[in-house]
């Protein structure tokens, strides 16, 4: 199958140039200009006048088909590959959890159970360690090198199901400086949290909130100064997820500036949203409880800041998405049973687009490189991953910057009953999706199929 895409802009994390794109198969052939004078005959043109040509999006972090809190995330992995897709997003990362008192090698096969002959796009995993020994430890190496799972993701937070003591992060960390692979870090300050909780709740506090109220930004940003420490000490990278609070990004900040590799990643939530919409009556505050919580009003502009001068490395999701009805209601009474999470995988890119180079706070080539070139070079899939370029995976969204969206619960392909941003209007949106070669949306039809996403095995990140 040969596809052409005409007199469309080329946007890199470096560059925007005027050209066509041939896709031969599955894999770009040929970027230049007039290709369709000198390739000859194709299946299929697509005229991008007017429009941008843009790898596909890769989302590092989501939490499909995920069991939490007495519930299980509302998006698997058709569902919300397909989101994804529809959203301009290609590749996505999902964590796989070790089982408690179980092997690494278990919780992944449990994931890749979930995830064949569902996905609609490619995808990898990253594995959630909860308890570091002996076994896990070479466990982590075989992953490594035969698995294509380079990425390990601990927790400061949550005492008794994920938090890890800072003995273990540190013994992981210096195996990942053996065999190549990323310390992934959910850090918040989980033990004196669950003080602030037991207290709120002891006082009447109740509300969803108080979720936000009772994880103070300064136990973030504590946290990240702490797993950033043992990342030190040990010499090798770290990689923050979802950092929300300026307190935590001064962290990042200082140790980038003394040369340590330290990555992190915010998210759509914390750039759009804030703790106002806690406020929201009649429970509707539950819809925005997620982990970290979002921040005061003003809080983003740092954020903003942050992703220009690249001391925030990029912008993942962390889709982990829960019902109202049945799922969320369950914390009615006591914020703390409001199962942690949100939707986001489909709104990520026009989101971006719109709130970022729209508005003048990021370029294109900016917005390129926080929404797919890096999280492909970071987590290993870079080049096959992350660029329009002869040799590379023709995972190609044909963007157009004009095109409006107002987002909605009724209209939105993720598999959950409320939308963060009901109602918001956003330009910019994906008019051509293909993964692989292959056309899976086409002006908001759905062309794809379950079963199309292959698992990509994955190197470490490209710097060390």
């Amino acid at each position: 199958m040969k596809t052409l895409i005409k007199n469309g802009t080329v946007a890199t994390a470096s560059d925007i140039f005027q050209a066509d794109v041939l896709i031969e198969g599955e894999k770009i052939s040929l970027v230049g200009i007039n290709l369709a004078q000198r390739v000859g005959a194709v299946d299929r043109t697509v005229d991008a006048t007017g429009k941008y040509v843009i790898p596909g999006g890769i989302d590092p972090h989501t939490h499909l088909d995920m069991p939490f809190g007495g519930t299980t995330s509302a998006d698997d992995f058709e569902t919300g590959t397909r989101a994804a897709a529809f959203g301009g997003t290609t590749s996505l990362v999902d964590f796989a959890i070790q089982p408690q008192k179980g092997a690494l090698r278990q919780g992944l096969d449990d994931w890749h159970k979930k995830a064949e002959g569902k996905a609609c796009v490619d995808y990898g995993f990253h594995m959630i360690v909860r308890d570091v020994n002996k076994d896990t430890l070479g466990e982590m190496d075989t992953l490594v090198k035969n698995e294509g799972v380079p990425s390990f993701k601990m927790f400061t937070a949550y005492p008794g199901v994920f938090l890890v003591d800072d003995a273990s992060i540190f013994r992981a960390m210096q195996r990942t400086g053996g065999n190549g692979g990323l310390i992934c870090m959910h850090a918040e300050n989980g033990p004196v949290i669950d003080v602030l909780i037991e207290q709120a709740l002891a006082r009447g506090d109740t509300a969803p909130k108080w979720h936000g109220l009772t994880r103070p930004p300064r136990l973030e940003g504590e946290a990240t100064n702490r797993v950033i420490a043992l990342a030190e000490v040990a010499k090798v990278p770290v990689y923050v997820v979802h950092l929300s609070a300026k307190e935590a990004l001064a962290e990042v900040r200082e140790a980038r500036d003394r040369g340590v590799y330290a990555y992190a990643e915010t998210c759509p939530q914390y750039l759009f949203l804030s703790h106002d919409n806690y406020e929201e009556p009649d429970f509707e505050g539950a819809k925005y409880v997620m982990s970290p919580p979002l921040r005061m009003k003003g809080n983003e502009d740092s954020l903003w800041h942050g992703l220009k001068q690249d001391d925030l490395a990029l912008v993942a999701t962390d889709h982990c998405p829960f019902c109202m009805k049945g799922e969320k209601e369950l914390g009615r009474g006591n914020f703390a049973k409001i199962p942690n999470g949100a939707p986001g995988i489909e709104t990520r890119m026009s989101l971006l687009w719109d709130g970022g180079v729209r508005a003048g706070r990021i370029d294109i080539n900016r917005f390129v490189q926080i929404t797919s070139t890096a999280p492909a070079k970071i987590f290993g899939l870079y080049p096959r991953k992350g660029s329009v370029a002869p040799g590379a995976d023709a995972d190609v969204v044909v963007f157009d910057p004009e095109k409006e969206i107002r987002w909605s619960a009724k209209t939105h392909h993720m598999r959950v009953d409320y939308n963060p941003y009901e109602g918001r209007v956003t330009r910019g949106a994906p008019t051509h999706v293909f993964s692989r070669g292959e056309l899976i949306v086409e002006n908001d039809q759905w062309r794809g199929k379950a079963g199309h996403g292959r698992f990509i095995k994955r190197a470490g990140p490209l710097a060390r």
